[in-house]
Formats: structure tokens, C-alpha cells, sequence
């Protein structure tokens, strides 16, 4: 039978049967609830419940890919997904990581991505992942292991409390019961355990048992209907008890089955739309957003609208003819400049949509010149960044646009003409001052970004890359997403690699030498695809600190602020198995950007090397030299 089966008398007279590894354990589990049962001797399960009733409910609601870092008391659970062929799993070994790759590919699929880890500290690693996810939408499901509630806080390894370490950036979370029947004889023999009493009957266990079962299953399959209805990360802790390898052939059929819902809100829009068509100055912001989320035809509405002013983020994958794309080029100019003109900017409506928005700017230009109403479009959540949010339309945008939207043009409003007027002086007198600069890293990115391939994939990392980004109208085709939810440089190149295996276009990430080096465990798996690329910009340290207020060139600031390195990609790029490639001047890059995109059956590196002391000047100038227009 696989091993050995111990009986003994309970306290009742009956027959306690005490199981261990054998994989006769399920079948008698399911038989003494009543349960239906299945046998297909091509697939194992794991013989903790619940630990197959996890993995039972994953395939349920099609979850597929699997992210699994290294552990032992999660080996149930790596078991049951790597025994499964409807999941794909993945081996990374650092946690941060993980939990980034998994995100990046539930970033491009749109559905849950898992990612599994075992007890200890090694769930506190995956934390920068969840508050990124739960910021930027993204459906990331957390699998913990756990220890036995008897065994958490006891002075022993991995014993953490890991309920409620991610609270407040979960959509749901359960800390599921552990199960009574598995390893019974060790529960009863624990004197500190109060699961089940020492001397319990089979009987008794069983019903315990049973009352366990629902309510985990009814746990599970709330919060995985969650993690799909609300876009955003959930949490299973998982606990079991030893031993934790047993296998069977014998599956569990679940109980509570039913698929999420997703209600409508219900707006009377009259009185929105009426607002709407009487306002002369209305601006549409757009964040982050998914490419190709708007219909074409309510985008012709708004390039056509005079009325309407569209400001687009870099990230919101919106690319119009009368698009003010590079708000900042607009914006910054005008603070030293023509300050009068933010007045006419102002805008009665400001309707936006989308993630989280990077422009300062226009932060700031929109809480010291507030509109008479913010209306924020989001199926989810809205933030009242401008100070003066007045209403959330918990809708999709296009449902939005299809009760709002139509064509009824005032011939005489010239708000759109005036602004993209102002705007288009300013470009071309900024487009001058390019043409006239050295290398550095606003002549490197204007390089890279007129160099782009077509249908391109794009992931950009914080800090200096994506305000740099932010200046230059990358091409339509190209598809462009950055970690905005906390904005911060950890799991940039771990986020890009996962996406580039569930997106199959050519792949970019453009990243800067903090977030580079941050993240180097990011490149520690063996899933980059061959299309897979990065262009590194190494300045030497944190370059846009030097932007900022400070005593510049004191040992104090380059140590604690800029961050001063002299580190390389060049062995990073040879121990990861990356084609590297560098190059010091423009002429170098142009160069090297013709041959770099082409197909290869490796990865590719391109470290593009600045001068560290002339990028901040050389931008502030950038604004000053649009401030005359």
C-alpha cells in the first residue's frame, strides 16, 4: 500500500485510523465525507487536502502559469502544479523576483498569475510585487505555505506570523484552515495544538474535517473570483502539517464552483452628459493604460472635439495627431514663462482615465488652477490627486464615452487650436535646441526613441527613464508599459522578462544603471526569450538627483544621494548568457542600434555609457530654451 497504516482505539471504542504518506489517505478522505472522487493515474495530487484543493481551484478558474520559488514546506503545493499539465510552472529562486515575473505576465494576459513560496521570509520578499500589483490593477495571486497555527511564533525557523502582512494592498486574502485529518496522530500528540481534541474520535474528525473543507473551498473560490472581478493581488496562506511529499492518484471534486460576476453600475447620465456639452474647456488626462482599450470611434470624437484638450502619459498607449504627448514640454516652459497662459489652460471639466500619471507638472498645474469638476473613469478605484475629485464613473471608459460622447461642435471654441498652438511653438523651439546637443542622456533617449523597431514591446523603468520617455512621441505601433502603481526601480527588469514570454513581439527594456543593478536577480531565471532586449543607460549613478536642489559634487551628496558607481554590464551580461554590446557616443548608437533588434538566439545588452555631469544641465536647459516661444 505504499506504507504503512497504524490503527488505534479512540477514546469512544471505534477504530482510529492513523494515515502517513500512502495515497490510500485521499480516497479514504473522500469516502468518509461523501465525496465524489476521480482516478487518473497519469496525474498526482497531493494527498493534503488542502493543498490539492488549491491547486484544483487554480486550474477551476484557469489559472495556468505558475511561478514557484524554492522551499520545502510549500512542497505540496509545487507538487500538485508541476504534476498537473494544464500548468505552465516556472523555478525562480529569488523571491522579489518571483513575485515581479509573475506580475509581469499577469500584466500582459490580463488573468491571475501565481506565484508559490514556502514559509518564513520568504512571502515578506514578494511584498514590493503585491503593492506594485495593487496600485497598477494587476491580477497577482500569492500562494504562502505555512507552519501549523500550534507552531507559529514558537522561536523556531520560518515560523513567522504571516497573517495580514499585506493588507492593506490585497483585494482579499484567506488564511485558510489546516486540515485535521491529514497527520492525525501527530496533531493529537501535540499538547499545544487545539485543532482537535487528544483523544477524538474518527468520527469526530471527520466531521471536523468536513467543516474544514467548506469553508476553505467557499475561501478560496471568493478570493480567486476576486482576484479576476477587481483587478488587483490576493493572498492564500496555506498551512499544513508534516509529512508534506506524499502523493495520489486520487482527486477531490470541490464543492463550491461558481465563476465571478461582474455588476453594472447604474448611472443616470443626463445630467453629466448636460454638463458635458455645455462646457468650453474640457481637458481628458490620460495615465496608464492598456493599449488598444478604446474604441477608434470615440477617439476620432476627441481629435476632432475643439473644445476638448487630450494630454497623454507615455504610458497611456494613446497616440493622436492633436495630442499634447509631452506634457511637461508644455508645462514646465510656462512656469518661468507666459504664467498667464495657465489661465486659458485652466479647464472647466477634467475628465481622466487610466493608472497612475507621472507629469509633476501637471499635478501641480491642476491643483493650483482646479477645475470646476474631476471625473475619473475606473471600473475600480480613483484617487483624488487634483484635490478636487467629484465624481468616480465605476464603469469601463468606453461605456463612459458611449453615454457622453457625441458630435456637437461649437464652431467658434478654439480652447483645443489655442493650446496645441502654444504647444507646437514651444516643440519646435525645443527641437531646435536638440538638434545643437552633446551626448548625453536627452540626446541618447531622443537616439533610442526615433530608432524604435515597429509593433514593438516596451517596458521602461522608473526614475530617470521614464521622464525621459515622457519628452519624445514614441511611434503608434509600439506598446508601452512601466511599473507606475508604487513607481519605484526594484523588479523593473524581473517585470520586463516575464512579460516578454507571455508577449510575443519583439521586446524592449530601457532602463537606467540604479534600476539595473537593482534588480540583477531579475535576469537569474531561464525563461528570456531570445527576442528579449535591453538598452541600459549608465550615467554612473542616480542622474536625476543632480536635477534636484542640493550642495552638487560634495562627497556627502555623491555617496548618499547620486550614488556614485563605476560598475559595468559587461560580466552581468556574460554570466546571464546576454549578448553585451557598448557604445560612449551617438554615432556609436545609431550604429549599433541598426543590427541591434535583429533576430537572434540569444538576449542582447546594449549599455549606452553618458557623461555623469552634464545630463541635468543639459535638460534644464531643454525648458529654457522653450520658454521664449
Amino acid at each position: 500500500m505504499g506504507g504503512n497504516t497504524k490503527q488505534g482505539q479512540n477514546a469512544l471504542g471505534g477504530t482510529l485510523i492513523f494515515l502517513g504518506k500512502q495515497s490510500l489517505f485521499v480516497l479514504y478522505f473522500c469516502k468518509a465525507m461523501k465525496m465524489k472522487t476521480s482516478r487518473n493515474t497519469s496525474i498526482k495530487y497531493p494527498e493534503i487536502p488542502l493543498a490539492q484543493t488549491v491547486v484544483q481551484f487554480c486550474k477551476l478558474k484557469e489559472i495556468h502559469h505558475i511561478v514557484i520559488c524554492a522551499g520545502s514546506r510549500n512542497a505540496p503545493l509545487t507538487n500538485g502544479f508541476i504534476e498537473n499539465p494544464f500548468f505552465k510552472t516556472y523555478s525562480i529562486v529569488d523571491e522579489r523576483s518571483a513575485a515581479f515575473f509573475a506580475m509581469g505576465m499577469a500584466q500582459q494576459l490580463k488573468t491571475p498569475t501565481a506565484v508559490v513560496c514556502t514559509s518564513g521570509s520568504a512571502l515578506l520578499n514578494f511584498y514590493p510585487a503585491v503593492a506594485e500589483a495593487f496600485y497598477s490593477n494587476i491580477p497577482l495571486l500569492v500562494i504562502s505555505a505555512d507552519r501549523m497555527p500550534h507552531r507559529i511564533d514558537i522561536g523556531d525557523g520560518q515560523t513567522i506570523q504571516q497573517k495580514g502582512v499585506f493588507e492593506p494592498h490585497l483585494v482579499d486574502f484567506a488564511y485558510l484552515s489546516p486540515d485535521v485529518i491529514h497527520a492525525s496522530k501527530t496533531l493529537m500528540e501535540n499538547p499545544t495544538q487545539k485543532l482537535i481534541p487528544k483523544n477524538a474520535s474518527l468520527k469526530a474528525i471527520e466531521k471536523k474535517q468536513q467543516q474544514i473543507q467548506e469553508e476553505n473551498e467557499k475561501q478560496i473560490n471568493s478570493v480567486l473570483n476576486h482576484c479576476m472581478q477587481k483587478r488587483g493581488p490576493v493572498h492564500l496562506n496555506v498551512p499544513m502539517e508534516e509529512p508534506l511529499y506524499g502523493m495520489t492518484t486520487t482527486a477531490i471534486d470541490l464543492i463550491h464552483k461558481d465563476t465571478p460576476k461582474f455588476p453594472d453600475q447604474k448611472i443616470d447620465f443626463n445630467p453629466f452628459k448636460t454638463q458635458w456639452q455645455k462646457a468650453r474647456k474640457k481637458l481628458v488626462l490620460v495615465g496608464v493604460n492598456d493599449p488598444q482599450v478604446i474604441d477608434d470611434k470615440w477617439l476620432a470624437l476627441i481629435d476632432s472635439d475643439p473644445s476638448m484638450v487630450l494630454m497623454t502619459e507615455t504610458t497611456s498607449n494613446l497616440r493622436l495627431p492633436n495630442t499634447i504627448h509631452s506634457i511637461d514640454s508644455l508645462i514646465a516652459p510656462l512656469e518661468k514663462g507666459n504664467t498667464d497662459f495657465f489661465t486659458t489652460l485652466q479647464p472647466e471639466i477634467l475628465l481622466t482615465f487610466g493608472g497612475m500619471v507621472v507629469s509633476k507638472k501637471i499635478k501641480k498645474f491642476l491643483r493650483n488652477y482646479s477645475p470646476k469638476e474631476h471625473w475619473h473613469v475606473d471600473p475600480h478605484k480613483a484617487y483624488d490627486t487634483y484635490y478636487c475629485l467629484s465624481h468616480h464613473f465605476q464603469i469601463p471608459v468606453n461605456t463612459f464615452f458611449s453615454e457622453v460622447l457625441e458630435v456637437n461642435y461649437e464652431s467658434t471654441n478654439d480652447y483645443k487650436s489655442t493650446v496645441l498652438n502654444q504647444y507646437r511653438r514651444q516643440l519646435n523651439f525645443g527641437n531646435a535646441y536638440l538638434s545643437k546637443i552633446p551626448f548625453s542622456d536627452l540626446k541618447a533617449f531622443e537616439t533610442l526613441f526615433s530608432m524604435l523597431p515597429k509593433n514593438i514591446h516596451l517596458q521602461l523603468a522608473n526614475s530617470s527613464t521614464i521622464r525621459y520617455a515622457q519628452l519624445f512621441n514614441i511611434h503608434e505601433n509600439a506598446e508601452i508599459f512601466c511599473n507606475r502603481g508604487t513607481s519605484g526601480i526594484d523588479g523593473s527588469t524581473a517585470t520586463a522578462v516575464g512579460a516578454a514570454l507571455i508577449n510575443k513581439k519583439k521586446s524592449l527594456l530601457v532602463t537606467g544603471d540604479l534600476s539595473f543593478f537593482y534588480d540583477i536577480n531579475g535576469l537569474w531565471n531561464n525563461y528570456i526569450p531570445p527576442n528579449f532586449r535591453i538598452v541600459l543607460i549608465n550615467n554612473g549613478g542616480g542622474g536625476i538627483f543632480r536635477i534636484l536642489t542640493g550642495e552638487k559634487d560634495s562627497p556627502k551628496y555623491d555617496t548618499y544621494f547620486e550614488t556614485i558607481h563605476g560598475r559595468n554590464a559587461k560580466q552581468l551580461a556574460k554570466t546571464f548568457g546576454l549578448k553585451y554590446n557598448s557604445v560612449k557616443t551617438n554615432i556609436g548608437l545609431q550604429w549599433a542600434l541598426k543590427y541591434f533588434f535583429r533576430p537572434s538566439n540569444q538576449p542582447k545588452i546594449l549599455e549606452v555609457k553618458t557623461p555623469r555631469k552634464i545630463n541635468d544641465s543639459i535638460l534644464l536647459n531643454y525648458f529654457k530654451a522653450m520658454q521664449n516661444s
